[in-house]
């Protein structure tokens, strides 16, 4: 198989993103027709589910032999590999979607080696699409280069300076939900870091995209998936970010791994990213435990 034409591939993805961003503007979706998956935190509508088929379909017709990964096609135990595969989320920030909450976009990644090496997110809404190649910078809207602030981008000194992005989850008991309460608690608390505040804004792709922006500085969460995260990890790095593990001590997290801290590009004069990321761990409260 010979290698993909990124540049090509980045301008199909764009198209595909465009006219998903159509059909979610064009729907009507409420809390009374959505349907749910594992609990009623975790809705599908039959938007996703139309979204992904014509993505899914116009992918294959362009690349028949690269793998797929989607959310709502997405068998169980399933591994990321090698292989080239797209990796999308048709709608990311579902609830969202259904209460009429702009903060909603399509995640469109393709990964080699178990790599991002080209990764869109479009929200149809705010029509923010932020895009990058591996190796050749992230963008918004295709000529704004991330971060934002670019050479000027401010240090950061510590947690009690960080705006800091999580996410409540579908996982609402036992360990996994234990451990974000205790360390929401860590992260917010006087007697903890004192972080400036906290965001839960319910779509991991955006928040990966903020993070790269630098309007987030840091994002720390666990339960969602590559479809989430593939696209924004790739515009993170691309715009000098950095992705670890989001239990203690994982420094070569996977892209489907379903743990993740996101930090921004940082000025000089404050921490280096490996510093924040290591404060960040001493407030996380025991390990999450998540399979595929």
């Amino acid at each position: 198989m010979p290698d993909p034409n990124l540049q090509e591939v980045h301008d199909v993805l764009v198209e595909i993103a465009h006219k998903a961003g159509e059909m979610i503007r064009a729907a009507n979706p409420t809390t009374a027709t959505s349907g749910s998956k594992k609990n009623s935190a975790d809705l599908v509508t039959e938007t996703d589910q139309a979204v992904e088929a014509m993505v899914s379909a116009a992918l294959k017709s362009r690349y028949p032999d690269y793998k797929f990964l989607g959310e709502e096609t997405y068998a169980p135990g399933t591994p990321l590999t090698a292989d080239p595969t797209f990796v999308v989320d048709p709608i990311d920030g579902t609830v969202n979607f259904v209460h009429g909450h702009p903060y909603v976009s399509i995640s469109l990644a393709l990964c080699v080696a178990e790599k991002p090496v080209v990764g869109v997110v479009y929200n149809p809404f705010t029509r923010a699409l932020y895009s990058a190649v591996r190796g050749h910078g992230a963008f918004l809207n295709g000529s704004t280069r991330l971060p934002l602030k670019g050479s000027r981008v401010e240090p950061l000194r510590g947690l009690r300076g960080a705006l800091v992005a999580v996410e409540w989850g579908s996982d609402r008991g036992g360990n996994n939900w234990a451990v974000k309460l205790d360390t929401f608690r860590n992260l917010g608390g006087e007697a903890g870091a004192m972080v400036h505040s906290m965001r839960s804004l319910g779509s991991a792709a955006l928040n990966f995209c903020g993070v790269a922006a630098g309007t987030l500085d840091l994002y720390w969460e666990a339960g969602c998936w590559a479809w989430d995260v593939a696209a924004g990890w790739l515009i993170l790095e691309e715009a000098g970010g950095l992705v670890a593990d989001a239990n203690p001590g994982g420094w070569e997290p996977r892209v489907d791994g379903r743990r993740y801290i996101a930090v921004r590009a940082l000025g000089a004069g404050g921490k280096d990213q490996r510093e924040v990321v290591e404060e960040f761990w001493g407030c996380v409260e025991g390990r999450f435990k998540y399979e595929l």
